[in-house]
């Protein structure tokens, strides 16, 4: 069609072009992820003289900050789907629809997704992912705790600058970057106001637990949300409990930790988040290195101060913590290696997942951990060999148990 106007053509022939040029788009969007991933790892951005990846890619393709993340995030996790790559390549999926399914597509589970989406818009596609995470199929059913809840704002310039000054003030706190979930967090928890008095728990919410299932409903404004399992578990470590008056069970609030006790923890800690490099020291909860329901007592030699984002990560299966204050606290990330060193991030992602999958199964957390632990040798053939060498492991300590308590 060359030397013809767009205007001179019929819609026939526009929609051929039009087409034409979405095939190309999708080509250059597969293109530009395989390069955007080997110039970080090459570290261009550095013989280049800018201060980070992000910059760089801000300057040559004028993508903001958030954007540069999606764009990098979808190339790392490319490198696991092929097949989610193929039809971005192909054009059978857009780019904005591989950003979807790249939040829940797993090698084992690829194949479905693209075979799902590929008929769908992007908007269904966005429905169909909510409420699913990674390894789900299109056909489960969506879990409201794992729902994610969509805030914009539009504000002046200068309530823009005070924002992006309270997240550089939070993550100075914290000693590292804020996702957009912890940064929320932690301002709303710190607007709220927490407790002034060391001895009270930093969870003054109200959260309602089903003492039948084990989940959690948060009231929010006049609005009740479903909340994560480990949002629950993080509330039973430091909590105020009011009753539940919608059974008759009003009456005086009492602390999940004896106040003295917590008291003592705060102080011993210097009420800051005892994970090396953490600064954090604002809206502190108290964790039991052992959970309560597993044996753990309100001994201050296993309780310790962590923020609200490692105290999630740690329910999440993110961090580990082992042994006591008095022996001395190890740290270490998913796949094991120590916090703060190179972490292997399929290593760690096949490892949460495991311990996730265990509690699902009811397993508490230390068996979970145990499980994990176990299954190390199995990582490399994915959640499938991890989980049944972990389940394996804990089949085999069950029966030794049981052995022993027999021979006794």
């Amino acid at each position: 069609m060359e030397g013809t106007t767009a205007a001179e053509l019929g819609w026939k022939e526009v929609h051929a072009a039009l087409e034409g040029v979405a095939r190309k788009r999708a080509e250059a969007d597969w293109e530009e992820a395989a390069l955007i991933l080997h110039g970080l790892r090459t570290r261009v951005y550095v013989h280049l003289g800018f201060g980070s990846y992000l910059e760089y890619l801000e300057r040559l393709f004028g993508y903001g900050p958030k954007v540069a993340g999606e764009r990098l995030r979808v190339a790392q996790a490319l490198v696991e789907l092929p097949a989610t790559g193929r039809a971005l390549r192909e054009a059978t999926l857009t780019w904005s629809a591989v950003k979807e399914v790249t939040r829940v597509a797993v090698p084992k589970t690829e194949e479905e997704w693209v075979r799902v989406c590929k008929d769908k818009t992007v908007r269904q596609i966005e429905e169909l992912v909510a409420g699913l995470r990674p390894g789900d199929l299109p056909t489960d059913p969506p879990r409201d705790e794992a729902r994610k809840h969509v805030v914009r704002f539009e504000v002046q310039g200068e309530t823009f600058a005070l924002l992006r000054d309270a997240r550089g003030a939070l993550e100075r706190e914290a000693g590292h970057s804020l996702s957009d979930d912890d940064f929320m967090m932690m301002l709303a928890r710190r607007t709220l106001g927490g407790p002034t008095d060391e001895g009270r728990a930093s969870y003054q919410i109200a959260l309602t637990v089903c003492e039948d299932c084990g989940k959690g409903r948060q009231t929010g404004h006049g609005v009740d949300v479903a909340v994560a399992p480990e949002v629950v578990e993080m509330a039973k470590c430091d909590a105020q409990n009011v009753g539940n008056p919608h059974v008759g069970e009003p009456g005086r609030a009492t602390q999940t930790i004896p106040p003295a006790i917590r008291r003592q923890v705060m102080r011993r800690d210097g009420g800051r988040c005892v994970v090396p490099g953490c600064r954090s020291a604002a809206y502190i909860d108290l964790d039991h290195l052992k959970a309560r329901h597993e044996g753990g007592v309100h001994d201050p030699d296993q309780i310790v101060c962590l923020c609200g984002a490692h105290h999630r990560a740690k329910h999440r299966g993110f961090l580990m913590i082992e042994g006591t204050v008095s022996t001395g606290l190890r740290f270490f990330h998913a796949d094991g290696t120590t916090y703060g060193g190179e972490v292997s991030p399929a290593a760690a992602e096949v490892s949460t997942l495991t311990f996730q999958a265990l509690k699902k199964m009811g397993y508490a957390d230390g068996e979970a951990r145990r499980g994990v632990e176990a299954a190390r040798p199995h990582v490399g053939e994915g959640l499938v060999g991890m989980l049944r060498g972990a389940l394996g492991a804990l089949a085999v300590g069950e029966e030794e148990a049981s052995y022993g308590e027999f021979a006794a």
